[in-house]
């Protein structure tokens, strides 16, 4: 399953990648991106661990970029 996410007001690529590689650490992914540029986030993973990747992908984001809100793209 891939989900595609806007992170609106990221302004760090340094962040980004941090974001990225932390993600792509969870139990369940297949594949993570953060693009800065386009301020997407895409996760390949799971089915059924989904709900519990996209819950702590926002929490790492929070956590990186505390301004940073995540919608679902």
């Amino acid at each position: 399953m891939t989900k595609k996410f806007l992170l609106k007001g990221l302004g760090c690529a340094s962040c980004a990648a941090k974001m990225e590689s932390a993600i792509c650490k969870l139990d369940g992914v297949k594949e993570a991106t953060v693009n800065f540029m386009t301020s997407r986030l895409i996760i390949e993973g799971d089915d059924d661990k989904m709900p519990s990747i996209i819950e702590q992908a926002e929490k790492i984001v929070k956590k990186i970029e505390p301004d940073v809100v995540v919608k679902k793209a």
